[in-house]
């Protein structure tokens, strides 16, 4: 609004420079850039995000795969493969086990993984997921999240292009009070010498 009432303030005021007018046109760039364009580019780039995390979703889903272990012992003082056991509302019964777990091609597996569960005896079985080798990895993502950072990555988007717009508005700003001061300078210094003296305009 304030670029608005700029561009009219400065329409057919008589003190107007072409600075004044250039500044106005310029923030009433910058706001309507900020009302389209940025969003527009928020929702690009969170629709993009959003699809290429759904891909990885479903390639996730093909790859990893969730099958049973059994506990073979405890793994104290080793440690554990990176990988999401069943999910568990207390993290901090988390403990390491030496496990063995059959991979999706057969093959027989033994390693050290965590467990949430509250005991884990010898003969004792968990879920964990592994990739198609029968390695232990994390479980995949899952669509909602998936949603939500392409929601985040949409957000964040918009508001870059807000900040590159206002640092435009800025920048161009700034050069133009330094050409009205430089060009005040040069007024003032061919004034200055015959300031206060009597006819200096006869």
């Amino acid at each position: 609004m304030r670029a608005v009432s700029g561009l009219w303030r400065w329409r057919h005021n008589p003190l107007r420079r072409p600075t004044d007018l250039v500044e106005a046109w310029v923030a009433f760039a910058a706001l309507v850039l900020m009302c389209l364009a940025a969003p527009a580019v928020g929702w690009f780039s969170g629709a993009a995000a959003h699809a290429s995390l759904q891909q990885t979703v479903r390639i996730q889903r093909e790859q990893r795969h969730l099958v049973t272990a059994e506990v073979l012992g405890s793994a104290r003082g080793s440690e554990a493969a990176p990988h999401d056991a069943e999910a568990a509302a207390d993290h901090r019964m988390r403990r390491s086990v030496l496990a063995a777990w059959t991979a999706p091609d057969g093959t027989r597996r033994t390693g050290v993984v965590t467990t949430a569960r509250h005991s884990a005896d010898p003969g004792d079985t968990f879920r964990v997921w592994t990739d198609d080798r029968g390695r232990p990895v994390n479980r995949p993502m899952d669509a909602d999240t998936a949603r939500e950072h392409g929601v985040l990555a949409g957000i964040g988007a918009a508001v870059a292009a807000m900040g590159v717009v206002e640092g435009v508005r800025r920048f161009v700003v700034r050069r133009l009070t330094r050409r009205r001061y430089a060009r005040l300078d040069r007024e003032w210094a061919r004034a200055g010498p015959d300031w206060g003296r009597t006819g200096a305009d006869s």
